[in-house]
């Protein structure tokens, strides 16, 4: 093989990493073909070693070209200079003006002199120090007859998130993790509701809970494939099917809506959406969106001129969201305009609608402006419920309140990537390397941030990211949190196996997340499942993030289950996730028997392997909730609501400061919502719908007895039998 130096030492520049030990503790190390396919999804020539070596020159060019790095991220304390970069070769005498703008609008002015520093730059020291925030930095510098000028969103960051022990009073506390989509109740039009997400969160904070957590509530399409809450169309906004029609004010003055729930086959028609075994995605979308286009228009006749109190806060929040909310509604429309001529993705649009500032864009934005604010108009009312709520959440008793959560990457057909042109690298994917789980790796379809271009744009999109995810919520969920570190990329048209790691800057993006975390004084939980870079468990530490502990992989080397005492004190910790089979269904294998019809399980031969291995760990399971007093000395006459029960009882010994429990645990399900993987025509993942509604949660006994067993972890309020209306 021809040795590449100019390749690797480019690769190394742009952050693509040389190797890595996988989960089974082996090596695996980065072809030059997966360095090439990688520079190439970051558009940058590497095909030769000439190639190489010129854009590695350029590089070079344009950071020595630089006054300022266009984004810096800074510890609090240190925020009291800034690096300014001189010409290179230049003698003379060096001058410098620097004007700091702080984010809530003070200017302060500052000159200087000086000489070259052992970097080739000068240190000039800063008139103020600068509290948290995002601020501009606009610098002038001249040497000799040389003149620079050059500007940096200068972010400057606290040292930790808001921690746990800020957010409780009390040392430890349980909380209800629930699919948001799946959740049934007799009022809801065949899809959980925001309505139905304020009643589970005055449910569980009257129960003594602290926090309702829930899968990402980014938009989605609602149709096909594309129902996965990891997979969707933006992650900055939220999906219409979560939307209670009902709750928008102006339905109860239109008749016509009211007709679609209060006529006798109004109520059959919802009776049958309420009753389906899978989420109706489709039918439930269309159906919302029928009441939407006949409310809208009186909404906007009334408020959409801001002069009213609902017109005021209309306004006050498409202010907050700024041009992205616009990008993400004119997305929509063009959408819904292209696929009636049979043009589903933006990318088979014609070139001129390809980019969010083009003129036909504007044009179209302009024509079709009724449309487009019918868009913003349901995530103001979205936005809206979800404050609604949270409130009420927060009166019952929740000392962190909602918990949110945050997928790893959005869709390649969706607005995220249409919005924010050069950001994502369309030549590759994000996935996992082969692992245990996974012998050939995982591919997610989604296209990764380049860490340059984020950087570049001042780390806005992070940033905007964040604060919608943070929104109106007590704590964050960070899916794969390995990814603000580095991310597995693997090039278009190749397998997992031929992916490499790409380092990302993680103390800039973890920065970001401590200031926003502080400023929405929300808890941050990391998922760190799966193949950790080293020392990753100390990052988390030092930022103050907690760490993800699953119950089913407590484990030692033996096979054994870890005691509660070899816990985390530094975890959410639950008994299983959304990509694994609740607990009864994992103590029976009824995942084991579902991806062997899925294709994924080759033969009954394997089938049968994978049930005695099942068998083997569910028997470990139970002599370790045994040994921790959580289960009797009969574990064969064990029903599965006494498991599920013995389960948190267990967890809730341990010293993790929070633990959740599933929804679907608590209601004794036994069918996983996901199986990764496995295409939604071989299996119906994200639909599962559990058989209690909301109503019926007060009656179950398994729903009593696990609850009892997290006692200890909050004082159980009210009489525990009713759900608030």
């Amino acid at each position: 093989m021809t040795p590449r130096p100019a390749l690797r030492a480019l690769a190394d520049r742009l952050g693509i990493i040389s190797e890595f030990r996988g989960v089974d503790g082996r090596t695996r190390a980065t072809s030059d073909a997966s360095r090439v396919a990688v520079l190439e999804a970051m558009s940058i020539d590497a095909r030769t070693e000439g190639a190489a070596r010129h854009a590695l020159a350029e590089l070079e060019r344009r950071k020595k070209a630089r006054l300022l790095a266009v984004t810096r991220v800074m510890p609090e304390s240190d925020a009291r200079s800034v690096n300014l970069q001189l010409p290179a070769g230049r003698g003379g005498s060096v001058r410098w003006q620097i004007e700091v703008t702080e984010e809530a609008g003070r200017v302060t002015l500052v000159e200087g002199s000086g000489g070259r520093g052992r970097d080739g730059g000068v240190s000039a020291r800063l008139p103020v120090r600068l509290a948290p925030g995002y601020h501009r930095i606009r610098a002038s510098l001249s040497v000799g007859s040389t003149e620079r000028v050059g500007e940096q969103r200068l972010i400057v960051v606290p040292p930790t998130c808001h921690q746990v022990a800020e957010a409780l009073k009390e040392r430890s506390a349980f909380g209800v993790i629930a699919n948001l989509y799946a959740v049934r109740s007799a009022r809801n039009w065949g899809a959980g509701d925001l309505s139905d997400l304020a009643a589970l969160a005055a449910w569980v904070g009257h129960m003594g809970g602290a926090f309702v957590g829930l899968n990402p509530l980014h938009a989605l399409r609602n149709r096909g494939w594309g129902v996965s809450p990891y997979s969707p169309v933006s992650r900055l906004f939220r999906n219409v099917l979560y939307l209670d029609v009902t709750a928008i004010p102006e339905f109860a003055e239109s008749a016509t809506a009211r007709a679609l729930s209060s006529t006798s086959e109004g109520r059959s028609a919802l009776s049958r959406l309420r009753h389906a075994d899978r989420v109706p995605y489709e039918t439930v979308t269309a159906l919302k969106w029928r009441v939407v286009r006949e409310l809208f228009p009186a909404f906007a006749e009334r408020h959409a001129g801001g002069q009213s109190k609902r017109g005021r806060a209309y306004h006050a929040y498409l202010e907050s969201q700024g041009s992205a909310l616009e990008d993400f509604a004119t997305f929509l429309a063009l959408e819904q305009h292209f696929a009636a001529a049979g043009r589903a993705s933006w990318r088979e649009w014609p070139p001129a609608y390809r980019h969010p500032r083009s003129a036909a864009v504007a044009a179209f934005r302009s024509e079709h402006r009724d449309a487009v604010r019918m868009h913003t108009f349901v995530q103001f009312e979205l936005d809206r419920q979800l404050v609604a709520a949270a409130r009420r959440g927060r009166q019952a008793g929740l000392a962190i309140g909602l918990y949110q959560d945050l997928a790893v990457g959005t869709d390649r057909t969706g607005s995220d990537p249409w919005a924010f042109p050069g950001l994502f690298a369309e030549g590759a994917s994000v996935g996992a390397p082969p692992d245990d789980y996974a012998a050939g790796g995982q591919d997610w379809g989604l296209p990764p941030a380049d860490p340059a271009r984020l950087a570049a744009d001042g780390l806005d999109y992070w940033t905007r990211l964040l604060r919608s995810a943070f929104a109106h919520s007590g704590a964050l969920r960070i899916d794969h949190a390995m990814g603000l570190v580095r991310q597995f990329w693997i090039p278009r048209g190749r397998s997992a196996t031929e992916g490499c790691y790409v380092r990302y800057p993680a103390a800039d993006l973890l920065g970001v997340l401590a200031l926003e975390s502080r400023r929405h004084r929300a808890v941050v939980i990391g998922e760190d499942l799966g193949t950790v870079p080293p020392g990753f468990a100390s990052v988390l530490a030092r930022w103050g993030i907690l760490s993800s502990r699953v119950l089913y992989f407590e484990r030692d080397g033996q096979g054994a289950f870890r005691p509660p005492s070899r816990y985390s004190a530094r975890a959410l910790v639950t008994a299983t996730t959304h990509d694994h089979p609740p607990l009864a269904g994992f103590r029976h294998g009824r995942d084991l028997v579902l991806r062997r019809t899925a294709g994924q399980i080759a033969d009954d031969t394997e089938l049968e392997r994978a049930r005695a291995a099942r068998a083997a760990t569910v028997t470990a399971l139970e002599r370790a909730l045994r040994r921790a007093g959580s289960l009797g000395s009969s574990p064969s006459h064990t029903t599965d609501g006494e498991f599920v029960a013995a389960v948190h009882a267990f967890l809730s010994r341990t010293p993790a400061p929070l633990v959740g429990v599933y929804l679907d645990d608590l209601m004794g399900e036994t069918e996983p919502v996901n199986l990764p993987e496995v295409a939604p025509d071989r299996y119906p993942i994200w639909s599962q719908r559990p058989r209690l509604t909301l109503e019926r949660l007060r009656r179950d006994a398994g729903v009593a007895r696990t609850l009892e067993g997290l006692r200890s972890r909050g004082a159980l309020g009210g009489d525990g039998r009713t759900l608030p209306a």
